[in-house]
This record gives C-alpha cells, sequence and structure tokens, in this order.
C-alpha cells in the first residue's frame, strides 16, 4: 500500500491546513488498524465482527456520542448505518462536511486521513475496512484504469452500497466456510462498486463474457463439496481454476446461475434436508455436521431459506 492524497468529495472541498497535511503523510507504519483506531475513539467494542486476511474486515458497533480526532487508519473504512437518525460533522482544517447518519447513506473515511468527528448522541453502524491492495487488485482485475484514490464522504446517499453492507452484517455468525465465502465475495462486489461511485472518477467495469470449462467447474465443484479441511476461500477456488476472484465469480455463476456462495449454501441445505429426512440425528448434530456455530444460527439458515424450521420440516417431511 502507498501514500495516496486523500480525495476530497467535490461539494464540501476547502484547503486543509499544513497540521492536516502532515497527519495525512504519517508513514504507513505509524498508522492503526482500523478497528483499533475505532475502538480508541468509539470507547467500546464491536458488537460483532469478522475478519479475513486478504479482503479486510467487517464490524457491527453501538456507540455513544462522539468528539474526538480519528487518527490516520491503514484500511479504507466505509460505513452505513442500519437504524437511527444521527447528525455528522467531519472536521478537517477549515474543511467542515455535515451529514445525516440514516438508512441508504455511506460514510467513507480513506486510509490515512484525518479529521474531527463531531457526533451528538447514539449511533448503529456497520463498518467495513478495506485494505487498499485489496481495491487496486481489483481495479487491476476488472480491467480499469480509473484511480483507486476514495472520495471522503459523510451521510452520503447510496442505496445500494448501503444494502452491500447490511447485508454483511446479517452473516457476522453462521457456517464459518460460508461466511468467509460471502465475505470474500461481497468485499470484492463492494471494492468494485466503490470505484464506480467513490473514486476519483467515473469507472466503467468491463463484462466478463462465457462461464468455466466442464473441467475446470468440476474441480470447483469438488473442492466445494469437500467434507474435509479443503480451502474453499474465494482466493482457493480462484487460483485453482487459474483465474482473478473477480473473473472466477462471473464465470461461475455463468455456469451454474448462482454465485460460489450461493450455490454452497443451497449443497449444505441440500445436506441438511437428507440428514433431517434419512436420519434421527438432532438438529444440534446437524448444525454441527454442516459447520454451523450454533443450534440457533443453522435454524434461521435453515428457516431463511424454506420459509420453516428445521424440525418442522421434519415432521412435515415424515
Amino acid at each position: 500500500m502507498s501514500c495516496k492524497p486523500i480525495l476530497r468529495d467535490p461539494s464540501q472541498q476547502n484547503q486543509p491546513n499544513t497540521s492536516e497535511l502532515r497527519r495525512r503523510d504519517l508513514p504507513i507504519a505509524e498508522r492503526r488498524a482500523a478497528d483499533v483506531e475505532m475502538a480508541r475513539v468509539l470507547k467500546t467494542a464491536p458488537v460483532r465482527m469478522a475478519s479475513d486476511p486478504s479482503s479486510g474486515a467487517i464490524a457491527h458497533w453501538k456507540h455513544g456520542a462522539l468528539h474526538d480526532v480519528v487518527e490516520p487508519m491503514l484500511d479504507h473504512v466505509v460505513m452505513t448505518y442500519p437504524t437511527g437518525l444521527q447528525r455528522l460533522e467531519r472536521r478537517s482544517g477549515k474543511s467542515v462536511a455535515i451529514g445525516t447518519a440514516r438508512s441508504g447513506v455511506v460514510t467513507i473515511i480513506p486510509a490515512g486521513s484525518s479529521a474531527r468527528w463531531d457526533i451528538p448522541g447514539p449511533v448503529n453502524v456497520v463498518q467495513l475496512y478495506l485494505p487498499h491492495t485489496t481495491l487496486v487488485r481489483v481495479a487491476g482485475e476488472a480491467d480499469t484504469s480509473a484511480p483507486v484514490d476514495l472520495l471522503e464522504r459523510t451521510g452520503h446517499p447510496d442505496p445500494v452500497t448501503s444494502r452491500l453492507l447490511m447485508s454483511a452484517a446479517d452473516v457476522l455468525e453462521g457456517s464459518a466456510a460460508l461466511d468467509a465465502l460471502f465475505r470474500q465475495q461481497l468485499t470484492d462486489l463492494l471494492a468494485t462498486r466503490l470505484l464506480a461511485a467513490h473514486a476519483g472518477s467515473p469507472t466503467a467495469i468491463q463484462p466478463t463474457m462465457g462461464g468455466l470449462s466442464p473441467k475446470v467447474l468440476l474441480r470447483a465443484i469438488e473442492r466445494l463439496r469437500s467434507d474435509s479441511d479443503a480451502d474453499v476461500s474465494l482466493a482457493a477456488l480462484a487460483s485453482e481454476a487459474g483465474l482473478s476472484r473477480f473473473h472466477f465469480c462471473r464465470a461461475f455463476k455463468e455456469s451454474t446461475g448462482l454465485s460460489p456462495h450461493a450455490w454452497l449454501r443451497q449443497y449444505r441445505l441440500e445436506q441438511a434436508m437428507n440428514m433431517l429426512r434419512d436420519t434421527d440425528a438432532s438438529v444440534v448434530t446437524v448444525a454441527a455436521a454442516l459447520g454451523y456455530s450454533s443450534q440457533t444460527a443453522f435454524a434461521a439458515a435453515f428457516r431463511k431459506l424454506t420459509g420453516e424450521t428445521p424440525s418442522d420440516w421434519r415432521r412435515r417431511m415424515r
């Protein structure tokens, strides 16, 4: 990751002062990890958090009033707000941006930027910590030469990015393999969206045509079906196929009609149905066999896809 100048939303451009520029030029080695800096200024711990070394992290916070300077961070921070209505004020030197935390808006703190934040009351927020290297990789895989410098945003209307982040909050618990794969896909999708809507200039993403060859598709499905500890991360699937993660996801969906995460979720559901119908294994045993963290998480996922609890479905099928 290299030190990048911070681009401001054109509607909020004012020249920052010298001390602010010095903070932005803080060497990368001296910047804090985003989750560490957020815990410092928010003075609490996240409600839930999940991270992936190659894709970053997603965290759900509920915090009180904030009146502090957010120091430069290693990663880009992208936020949206599930519920509530709260005033946001970001001050960088002579530049002041005022927005409202509410459903359907996003706030972006580019990596390396610093500002004073004043938020008078409680906030419910989902945050993505996106490594700059991920943004650069996705831009390269999408065959775009557009700038990968993100704009600062403060309560900026963007229902598309907001919905993507909200979906991330729904999978912070459950099946470890499923959730990790979903977060990896989601991070790449969010990076693509950020490049298109929140970078220094509009980005045109080139479409990819065609699916996987039968042989490559079979290998991918065999890996996804494996009952062993095989790596089913997006990076591993793409590497075995000899493709970038960006192109593998598109080609897999072209071949199967489903994303890798959706395919694996459907396959696990079929496994669950077979076990519930054909064996006397308890729901707890079925949940554990399929890699879910708890019976509650499994039951919630099963009901979301079938409209029934596992026990109700079993009674109906027998």
